[in-house]
């Protein structure tokens, strides 16, 4: 009996060990990566597809491979601070939340640093700069709008948490525009616009070229900030990474952004726009 008494002593010391000694390695293994959340929805900037094809990077903590311009840009930060890129799906609303309370150590997700925004987070310098057009259906009755004044008696929907909603809400009336109730999601809203539940949505060019590709019943209205489209400040349209108050990151990712030059810029953002077209349906 105290044979087994002690084998089994033993066996305890030895597992705790080994538990601490797992411990030890996960948290080495969590200090080479940086992890980033994005809603893996929203191409081109970052959409989920089934394979790694095209540099695409395994989500973390849900199914399938995120790829788009914000995961080209993910991977050359963490490549100049020497880091992995470990990518984690989150809801738009959460995303925010998450990074200030250190969960993410930054969001890369088409976001503005809005003065909101900057009052929970902070933002590194520019990474991309957006234009707000309106995705409608090809045989709609606003398939062939110029300007904000064409979309009277539209109804209009945005997402949920974003400038784009802002603007919608706040300037779309003074148009006639009919402001419909803010969905969570590009997909719910590419849906409502599939099913006529709305006559448009408010997108950025990007991805209103990708959403088009992807839907051939679709087109977009192309509308110039501050002109034919909606009045929107640099903070509204530029598009930055949220980091928390106080990071060790911004400076580091700071030097990365200012290593690609607007022409990489562009032609990485041409490239998403086009993979998207294969991966999005």
């Amino acid at each position: 009996m105290k044979k087994i008494i002690s084998i089994i002593l033993v066996l305890v010391l030895v597992m705790g060990v080994v538990s601490v000694l797992t411990a030890c390695n996960d948290n080495n293994n969590d200090k080479d990566y940086i992890t980033v959340g994005l809603e893996c929805g929203y191409a081109p900037y970052n959409w989920t597809q089934t394979d790694d094809s095209n540099g695409a990077v395994k989500i973390y903590n849900a199914d399938g491979y995120a790829n788009g311009y914000d995961i080209m840009i993910a991977k050359k930060i963490a490549q100049s601070l020497g880091k992995k890129l470990r990518v984690v799906k989150y809801k738009w609303e959460a995303l925010v939340p998450a990074v200030a309370s250190g969960t993410l150590d930054f969001i890369i997700a088409g976001m503005s640093p809005t003065a909101e925004r900057k009052t929970a987070i902070d933002f590194t310098d520019v990474y991309y700069n957006s234009k707000i057009v309106i995705v409608v259906r090809k045989d709609g009755a606003f398939a062939s709008a110029a300007n904000l004044d064409d979309f009277n008696g539209a109804k209009i929907v945005a997402q949920l948490g974003t400038f784009h909603e802002t603007a919608l809400q706040e300037q779309g009336p003074d148009h006639g525009i009919i402001v419909q109730t803010s969905l969570d999601s590009f997909p719910a809203m590419i849906n409502a616009l599939k099913s006529r539940a709305v006559d448009g949505y408010l997108a950025e060019e990007p991805g209103a070229v990708a959403d088009c590709a992807a839907n051939s019943e679709f087109t977009y209205i192309h509308l110039e900030n501050n002109t034919t489209g909606f009045t929107a400040s640099e903070e509204d349209t530029a598009i930055a990474i949220g980091l928390k108050k106080g990071s060790k990151y911004k400076e580091a990712i700071n030097a990365a952004l200012a290593n690609i030059s607007e022409q990489e810029r562009l032609n990485m953002m041409n490239e998403a726009t086009e993979l998207s077209k294969e991966q999005v349906g």
